[in-house]
């Protein structure tokens, strides 16, 4: 397992140090069950999982980061209300072809509870760039999201139901979101053969179109040699036809998401690009507002803040504003510092609706004698 560079003692410290008081100090257990982070962790961390299992026993992992460890211990407590700080390991498998430590230190804050979301998400973000800044980088920037403000917004077209649950889903998958836009561009072009037959076995049960699909090959002379069952053929065909007749966007409604996606750069200006795009989003943006003021209020300077209303994280339990410190010299792969809030994960594990925030950071990238 692929270590990161150890940090030197006074260092660590000083990237502690802003957590100092700020919650009660945990260390959950590393061993974590692998069935519910594969569910809540999201899919671009499937693939990076340490999986452990011991003899006879159920298959567990190791745990990729600490929020819903957390979450799991707060919930098991019977608080409503909590404020945790962590200092410990994190373990991921490196992606293919990359030489990324696959034993990490974390640093961070899960907080539970508590009326003023807005505030909340501000004082955990500014811990953060604070924790971060204190690692002695002076090219550090914060790049500022939000999950819950793209959400509000498709729900604000008055979509029909699939196609905004679709849209939603496709945030954090460039490629789906990529196919839903190009679907609205399409128009009526004709059919594909495997559409026909797809249209043709749509209404049937799925053994009955096995059945028919079986006998199409017959009549054709078609001899099949290996590869995917006609069970599997049918059903994916069946899939096919499905989301050909779903309810697509209008080019005009694609243009629309198109431009709110592409919305980048000050956070107040790319605020106003938002409001100007004519839906309405007055509850969120003036959330942002005062998300704003309580970040530079708390110290994060607003030449460094930039706003992306297309940022999304690789962890799918974010339903919120999100956040990131990067590095210049690391680049946007290596984040420094990041987190958000994710008020469903509580709920999803058996817990009541209290909210929830957390962020963590990475002392190894914090640290300005890292190489970069």
């Amino acid at each position: 397992m692929r270590l990161e560079p150890a940090v030197p003692d006074s260092v660590r410290a000083a990237i502690r140090a802003p957590f100092a008081g700020a919650g009660a100090a945990i260390d959950p257990a590393v061993i974590q069950p692998l069935g519910l982070i594969l569910d809540l962790a999201g899919e671009a961390m499937h693939a990076r999982l340490f999986v452990v299992q011991g003899q006879g026993g159920e298959e567990s992992c190791l745990r990729p980061d600490f929020t819903i460890a957390v979450a799991r211990e707060h919930i098991a407590s019977g608080a409503a209300a909590g404020r945790y700080t962590y200092e410990g390991r994190a373990f991921r498998v490196s992606p293919a072809g990359a030489d990324h430590p696959e034993e990490f230190l974390q640093v961070g804050l899960e907080a539970f509870g508590g009326a003023d979301l807005a505030a909340a998400d501000a004082e955990v973000a500014s811990l953060a760039w604070r924790s971060a800044s204190a690692g002695g980088r002076d090219d550090l920037s914060l790049l500022l999201g939000d999950v819950g403000l793209y959400r509000a917004f498709v729900a604000a077209l008055g979509l029909a139901a699939p196609l905004t649950q679709r849209l939603i889903r496709a945030f954090s998958r460039p490629r789906t979101m990529g196919a839903e836009l190009e679907r609205a561009q399409s128009g009526d072009v004709a059919e594909r053969q495997g559409d026909r037959i797809a249209s043709l076995l749509a209404g049937l049960p799925e053994t009955e179109a096995v059945a028919v699909l079986q006998d199409l090959w017959a009549l054709a002379g078609v001899q099949q040699v290996g590869g995917r069952s006609a069970g599997e053929i049918a059903h994916r065909l069946i899939e096919r036809s499905a989301a050909a007749s779903a309810p697509r966007l209008t080019e005009a409604e694609a243009g629309l998401i198109r431009r709110y996606l592409e919305i980048s750069g000050e956070p107040r200006a790319a605020l106003a690009q938002i409001a100007a795009l004519g839906v309405n989003l007055d509850g969120p943006l003036g959330a942002w507002s005062q998300r704003l003021d309580a970040l530079e209020a708390a110290g994060a300077p607003r030449e460094r803040m930039s706003f992306a209303t297309g940022f999304g994280r690789a962890f799918g339990y974010y339903d919120g504003m999100l956040f990131e410190v990067r590095s210049a010299a690391l680049g946007e792969g290596f984040s420094v510092a990041g987190g958000g809030r994710y008020d469903a994960l509580p709920v999803r594990l058996g817990g009541g609706q209290t909210g929830a925030v957390g962020c963590m950071v990475r002392p190894a990238r914090a640290w300005s004698g890292a190489l970069s």
